[in-house]
C-alpha cells in the first residue's frame, strides 16, 4: 500500500505544499475553509503525518514527563488523568514516572525525562529541599516546569497548589463544632510546605475557638503510618478523642487499627481525613474528608505548561490556588 504523502495531498487539491503545511499546523495565515477542505481531503486519502518529520520541523518532541510521589492513592492518578486529557487533545504523549517518596529517584527520574528530550515536566516534589538547586537549573536551561501539589516558593515556577490552610481549618472546626474535645493532627511528611500549611489550620481553628491546641504527632502519609501511630496510642493509652489526619490513608490506617482492638468510630474516636480518596465513600464506617479538585488541578497544570512552552521568552510564572470541600461522613458524626 502507498504511503500517502504531503505532496499527495496538494497535488490532489492543485494547491502548494506550503499551503498544505500551514493547515496541518494550523497556521493563521490560510483561509479556514481552504483548511477544511485541506484536513477533509488529506483524512480521506488515508494521510498520516511523519511524527520525526513534524519533531524535528518543530523542535519538539511532543513529550511531556510528569513525575509524582506514588500511585498507591488516587490523588496523582486523577491529576495525571486530567493533565493527560488537555496535553493529549494538543498532541503531546505524556511519560509518567513516580519516585516512591525518594528525592533520590525523583532526581534520576526527572534527569531521564530532560536526557530524553522532553519538551517541559509537571512534579509533585517529594521533598521541598534537596533537589532545589537542580529544578532552578533546568528553569535556567529554560526546560519549562509547572510544580503542583507540592511546590517551593524559592523556585521561580509556575505551581498549581490548594488551599491545605483553609480547609484543615475547616475539617478541624467541623470536629469542633461537633462538641470533640482533645483532637489530635497527625501529619504529613514535615518539611513540606502542604504539612506546614494544614498544621496552621488546625491550630488555627482552636485558636478561633478559644481552645486549648491539641497534640500534633508527625505522621506521614502513607496507611501503615497511620497503623503504626494508632497502635502506639493504645500502647501508650494516650488515645484522644478525634483524629485530624495528614491525608485519607493515614486516617483508615489509623481507623483500622483501633476496630481491630473493638473501638467504635465515632463513639470513641472520630477520624477526619483529607484528600478524598476512592476509599473514603468505602470504609466501614464512611471516612469524612476534604476533597480537592484532582482533575482541575491536572489541567490547569498541564494548561500553565503548555503556556510556556508556547511563550519562551515572555514567560512569567503563576501560581493558582484552587478550593475544595468538606464531605461530611459517619467517621466524624455521633447519631443521637
Amino acid at each position: 500500500m502507498k504511503h500517502v504523502t504531503i505532496k499527495d495531498v496538494a497535488k490532489k487539491l492543485n494547491v502548494s505544499i506550503s499551503t498544505v503545511s500551514r493547515a496541518f499546523n494550523d497556521k493563521y495565515d490560510i483561509n479556514e475553509e481552504t483548511k477544511k477542505l485541506i484536513l477533509k481531503t488529506a483524512k480521506e486519502l488515508g494521510y498520516r503525518p511523519n511524527p520525526i518529520a513534524r519533531k524535528l520541523s518543530q523542535q519538539r518532541s511532543f513529550n511531556i514527563g510528569i513525575v509524582v510521589p506514588e500511585f498507591s492513592t488516587n490523588f496523582f492518578p486523577e491529576v495525571m488523568l486530567g493533565a493527560q486529557q488537555i496535553l493529549h487533545e494538543k498532541g503531546y504523549q505524556v511519560l509518567i514516572m513516580q519516585s516512591n517518596y525518594s528525592w533520590e529517584i525523583e532526581r534520576k527520574n526527572v534527569e531521564t525525562l530532560v536526557d530524553n528530550m522532553v519538551d517541559g515536566l509537571i512534579v509533585s516534589l517529594t521533598s521541598e529541599i534537596d533537589n532545589n538547586e537542580y529544578y532552578t537549573s533546568l528553569l535556567k536551561s529554560d526546560i519549562p516546569i509547572v510544580f503542583f501539589n507540592r511546590a517551593v516558593d524559592e523556585i521561580k515556577a509556575s505551581k498549581v497548589l490548594f488551599d491545605d490552610y483553609k480547609w484543615a481549618l475547616f475539617a478541624t472546626e467541623h470536629l469542633i463544632v461537633q462538641g470533640y474535645n482533645d483532637i489530635v493532627h497527625l501529619t504529613g511528611t514535615i518539611n513540606l510546605t502542604l504539612t506546614k500549611n494544614r498544621q496552621r489550620g488546625f491550630e488555627d481553628a482552636h485558636k478561633k475557638h478559644k481552645r486549648p491546641v491539641g497534640k500534633i504527632i508527625s505522621c506521614g502519609f502513607k496507611m501503615e503510618d497511620g497503623e503504626r501511630i494508632a497502635q502506639k496510642m493504645i500502647d501508650n493509652n494516650t488515645i484522644p478523642r478525634a483524629i485530624f489526619a495528614a491525608n485519607d490513608s493515614c486516617a483508615i490506617g489509623a481507623m483500622t487499627v483501633f476496630k481491630k482492638h473493638g473501638y467504635q468510630i465515632p463513639n470513641d474516636i472520630a477520624i477526619v481525613g483529607f484528600t478524598e480518596s476512592s476509599l473514603a465513600k468505602h470504609t466501614a464506617p464512611s471516612l469524612t474528608s476534604v476533597e480537592q479538585p484532582t482533575h482541575d488541578i491536572g489541567q490547569t497544570a498541564a494548561k500553565l505548561l503548555l503556556d510556556q512552552i508556547n511563550n519562551k521568552g515572555i514567560f512569567v510564572p503563576q501560581t493558582i490556588i484552587l478550593n475544595g470541600r468538606l464531605n461530611i461522613r459517619e467517621s466524624s458524626v455521633i447519631i443521637k
